[in-house]
């Protein structure tokens, strides 16, 4: 009987510890892991004013948790302003693919554009139907640039300056279809030294600056954040002061602190009507 009863509590601690283990699982996955929660696009903070979406991933959630949203919510009483600003995870892990780079933007909004969604991702006439204002960036990973082959080709995801640049002259083309609303493009992410080559990280460079010298225009409704240059302060690389480590291309805490209330600064420029004179640095 003894050695029964053992047999019964042994099988019993057993169950509940496989119980535990899948729901611990369970909810760690959910909440660490996975990315394809949520509504397809979130809906706008309630209330009148200028509805601002924020699309991110890793390097942005940092910089949102830097004091994006406690900036807005401090300035709005105090300038009787209404900004109502919100993020979301663009694309999601699932079904779409973690991936945030040029292609990806052209391949959801331009090349699958419709008023329905893509893979469960918004498209540009699901989000400008509800916000006024969208942000979007690339994580560092877009700085992965491979030389040129001379053969551009605009429906590649093979990260090279000349397919940037046709998938960014497309969605200019695209975001120029809703005249009434305001894009703000980040500048990349940028790399730690220890995270690439100086080939590669002169490429980041060269497409940035075009980016900034040539495909931005004055005079319509897309605008740029120069984050690129917040990050490198005119180098090649993220700047290991700024950066995790040596060996983590997100940018530290302190940074996005620094960093934040600039980005705030350059959404109201740019919602005030001085998008094409302020600081692209949101510095005052």
């Amino acid at each position: 009987m003894k050695g029964a009863c053992r047999v019964g509590i042994v099988i019993t601690l057993a169950v509940i510890i496989l119980i535990v283990a899948v729901i611990g699982g369970r909810y760690i996955y959910n909440n660490y892991i996975r990315k394809d929660h949520g509504p397809i696009l979130k809906e706008p903070k309630e209330g009148e004013g200028v509805k601002i979406l924020f699309l991110h991933h890793s390097t942005g959630r940092v910089i949102w948790d830097g004091g994006v949203p406690e900036w807005f919510e401090e300035r709005n009483p105090i300038n009787s302003s209404h900004y109502l600003i919100t993020e979301q995870d663009f694309p999601k892990m699932s079904p779409y693919g973690w991936n945030n780079y040029p292609y990806d933007y052209w391949n959801i909004w331009v090349n699958h554009g419709s008023p329905g969604d893509f893979k469960r991702e918004p498209t540009l006439e699901m989000i400008t139907e509800k916000y006024d204002v969208v942000i979007f960036k690339h994580c560092f990973p877009v700085g992965d640039i491979l030389p040129d082959t001379g053969d551009p080709d605009v429906a590649s995801p093979e990260k090279r300056i000349e397919n940037y640049k046709l998938q960014y002259e497309a969605l200019k083309e695209k975001m120029r279809e809703f005249p009434d609303k305001k894009f703000i493009v980040w500048t990349g992410a940028a790399l730690v030294e220890n995270k690439t080559n100086p080939e590669k990280a002169q490429r980041t460079r060269d497409f940035f600056e075009w980016v900034i010298g040539t495909w931005d225009e004055k005079g319509d409704n897309i605008f740029i954040w120069d984050f690129y240059d917040l990050e490198t302060e005119g180098g090649l690389y993220l700047k290991n002061e700024y950066s995790r480590s040596e060996s983590d291309s997100h940018p530290n805490d302190q940074f996005a602190k620094n960093t934040a209330p600039l980005l705030c600064s350059r959404i109201v420029d740019i919602v005030e009507g001085y998008g094409d004179t302020g600081s692209i640095l949101g510095m005052k």
